[in-house]
């Protein structure tokens, strides 16, 4: 997964993806297959998910062949920092923001406020999650609900689902 270029729009919204879409575990699963038989490798930038989505990948028997390793910048500064996101861009917009999930992906990223209380002005819920692939980031914004947990794990859920989605948009 890798690639660089303007962020692109969203793709099509949860349950519309590419290939035929399974769930959980089993989309993992079947990601890391794809990724394995591609020889393409796959990096995740997280905020909001503290680790959850490199964990979720790497639950993944074989998941050591395809998985780079990932960057947890949870504070606005290591973003910058670690990641590269323009420091002029968080000045302006702030971390929760799409353009800035799009600077974050160098793989898969994720960027919002899971809660309780709001960040930036940004209610819980509002979520930015990005897959950078060779045609740029695709990027998505989300409106989720629920308790912080529920936020963070339904996160990882629609950013598999777009990594999915943008893989059935590569050429093999």
């Amino acid at each position: 997964m890798s690639g660089a270029g303007p962020p692109r729009a969203g793709l099509p919204s949860a349950g519309q993806a590419g290939p035929a879409e399974p769930a959980g575990a089993e989309l993992t699963a079947r990601i890391v297959g794809l990724l394995t038989q591609r020889q393409q490798t796959v990096a995740v930038a997280e905020s909001l998910t503290g680790g959850l989505l490199g964990a979720a990948i790497t639950a993944v028997p074989g998941a050591s062949v395809v998985f780079r390793g990932g960057v947890i910048a949870y504070a606005t500064d290591l973003k910058a920092a670690l990641l590269g996101v323009p420091a002029a861009l968080l000045a302006e917009r702030g971390a929760v923001d799409p353009d800035v999930a799009g600077a974050m992906a160098a793989g898969v990223a994720t960027t919002g406020v899971a809660g309780p209380d709001s960040a930036e002005g940004k209610p819980p819920g509002t979520v930015h999650i990005a897959v950078c692939a060779d045609g740029g980031a695709v990027v998505q914004t989300l409106a989720l609900s629920g308790s912080r947990d529920e936020i963070r794990r339904g996160t990882v859920g629609r950013s598999l689902r777009l990594l999915w989605s943008v893989l059935g948009e590569e050429s093999p």
